[in-house]
């Protein structure tokens, strides 16, 4: 018994001590300075923060220094994502003596029976400076305490070598933010761009050069560069409400704060894009950069003649998916090709597009026989290897019965015998006569009987059928206006088969509406990626003798879609805007073909 109530007391004991120890390790105790160079002439701030409360605090001497104000104290609980965070806090205001590095030293406090201290910190003083800021100058306390930021993944990408930008927004103690919005967003001209949603702003946890801070994420944005150099990427602006603190302090004590407008920026940040290696490129690269698994896949090989089978040339992976062609097939001329229908699955996340973009084929064979399906090569470009790759999918057979038979081609001369061309075939003849014996059909005077009365009719005839034909051509003619607008139409829908799939999503389809607005361009008037100002596309559409109104209507769309990314989504607005797409599109094409 006596054992083992040892036993248990050692248990107790060693429960305690952990138990204590990780009590302990959730506290702390630092000191944190405004800066760590100014000038002699410059006040220093002093923060040291504890996140227990704590008694008998016990600052340094401040050697080196004079103590021009505080202490301060200020006391922070507040709950951030359902988690509470405490913080005192003891403020001085420092004025250094000397030039020269000085070291502010440890200060202490008692949290829950167990003495704490700080790092000494070391501050470099500089001589005077022309324009000192006191550390209670709003300019200053805004300046040193809130901070936007482009955090670019990689700022030298190869050409369509997916990057991402998120803008952070860094604020600490003692300046609070009440309110943001944005008023001046960054255009990309010179890139693919994909804008990843954000559901909701949240206040986390982080670092700025070291340290810690409050973070908001404001903007999260994946690129893909379309063209090679030094490009810039335009800053993001915001409008901030700050609170900043005072002297004054209310009935119980409490600091009070006012209310300043700041504009705060992240600044232009520039990327520089490399070329795309010209050797070692193959010859049927078509633009893709990533890395991705390629298969050719047929739904079945075996098959009667007239009945369909369908392939799939399917790219999965990481990397540029929306932005290349997919390498086309070749087939046997027995087999009858239909055009391939174009689907994806693409989800675009910080690492940039992922997923799966495949052409359908669907294929009827006309003979029966076997029938091979070449290879297919599929050539992109590594940029963590930063060298092409080639993957190609295995020849296949298809296997065709029940139907009609073909004469295979030989490859075996044909044979002169006994005045016979023959054909070592197993077509439908195998032999040729070169020499016949021709006999007259009739022996009667050709004039004046049957044959030269029928054959003096054949003119009448001829006229005939040639006055119904010609009629026949009038009336298509009569109709070409209405064909051209038919193709018009069936253009624009190409153009936006994307956007239509988006109607009922606000944000999604008038991204995909710009695009297809963009594509249109590229395709129809060779516009280039630096030409994407409203102005150019203006004058270009009025160059190629299109209506001002239709200029006007289409360049309207473009400022819509802008538009559609600050305004809320209106009940009928996106089909609207559909629908004069398809117009406005359809009645360019028709002026384009004039």
């Amino acid at each position: 018994m006596q054992r083992q109530h040892k036993s248990l007391n050692y248990l107790t004991l060693l429960l305690f001590v952990v138990s204590g120890f990780f009590a302990q390790a959730q506290v702390s105790f630092e000191a944190r300075v405004s800066k760590k160079k100014l000038g002699l002439n410059e006040r220093l701030r002093v923060d040291f923060v504890m996140n227990e409360n704590g008694d008998n605090f016990i600052p340094p001497s401040f050697d080196g220094f004079r103590v021009v104000g505080g202490p301060q104290q200020s006391i922070s609980n507040t709950f951030i994502n359902g988690k509470r965070s405490f913080s005192k806090t003891f403020t001085y205001f420092l004025n250094p003596k000397q030039q020269g590095t000085l070291t502010i030293a440890a200060a202490e406090v008692t949290i829950q029976g167990d003495v704490y201290k700080t790092e000494p910190i070391s501050i470099a003083v500089s001589k005077a400076v022309d324009r000192p800021r006191g550390t209670n100058d709003v300019e200053y306390l805004v300046d040193e305490n809130l901070h936007l930021v482009a955090e670019i993944s990689n700022t030298k990408p190869y050409l369509n070598e997916g990057i991402n930008v998120v803008y952070k927004l860094y604020f600490r103690s003692p300046i609070k933010v009440s309110d943001a919005r944005e008023i001046e967003s960054p255009k990309f001209v010179d890139f693919w761009t994909y804008d990843i949603k954000i559901p909701q702003l949240k206040i986390e946890r982080g670092t700025y050069k070291g340290e810690p801070y409050s973070v908001v994420v404001w903007k999260k944005m994946v690129l893909y560069p379309q063209k090679t150099g030094k490009l810039a990427l335009d800053p993001l602006t915001l409008n901030i409400m700050v609170d900043i603190p005072t002297n004054r302090r209310d009935f119980f004590g409490n600091t009070l704060y006012k209310q300043v407008n700041r504009t705060i920026t992240a600044g232009r940040r520039n990327i520089t894009t490399k070329a795309l290696p010209t050797e070692g490129q193959p010859e049927n690269f078509s633009g893709a950069v990533g890395t991705f698994d390629f298969d050719v896949l047929l739904n079945k090989d075996v098959l009667k003649a007239s009945e369909s089978f369908q392939l799939r040339v399917k790219i999965k992976g990481k990397g540029n998916l929306s932005l290349f062609e997919l390498p086309e097939i070749t087939a046997p001329n027995s087999l009858e090709v239909y055009e391939p229908e174009y689907k994806d699955n693409i989800n675009v996340t910080l690492g940039g597009m992922q997923g799966v973009v495949e052409n359908t084929y669907t294929i009827v064979p006309q003979y029966q026989g076997k029938f091979p399906i070449p290879e297919v090569s599929f050539s992109y470009f590594d940029p963590k290897a930063e060298r092409y790759k080639t993957l190609s999918s295995q020849s296949q057979l298809v296997n065709v019965f029940e139907g009609p038979s073909t004469a295979p081609t030989s490859t075996s001369p044909a044979k002169l015998v006994n005045n016979v061309l023959e054909v070592p075939t197993d077509g439908s003849f195998k032999f040729i006569k070169l020499k016949t014996a021709f006999e007259p059909t009739f022996r009667a005077t050709f004039y004046k009987s049957k044959p030269f009365y029928l054959l003096s009719l054949v003119p009448f005839l001829l006229l005939g059928v040639f006055l119904l034909v010609r009629r026949g051509q009038l009336s298509r003619a009569k109709d070409v206006e209405g064909l051209q607008q038919r193709k018009a139409n069936q253009l624009a829908r190409k153009f936006l088969s994307e956007a239509k799939k988006q109607t009922n999503n606000h944000s999604a389809f008038y991204e995909a509406l710009e695009r297809a607005l963009h594509n249109y361009l590229k395709a129809k008037i060779k516009l280039e990626t630096t030409d994407y100002s409203k102005a150019k596309i203006l004058e270009l559409l009025q160059e190629k003798a299109v209506v001002h109104s239709d200029a006007q209507a289409f360049v309207g769309l473009l400022e819509n879609c802008d538009l559609a990314r600050f305004t809320p989504a209106t009940e009928g607005g996106t089909q609207d805007d559909y629908n004069k797409a398809v117009a406005v599109i359809s009645r360019i094409d028709k002026s384009l073909r004039l």
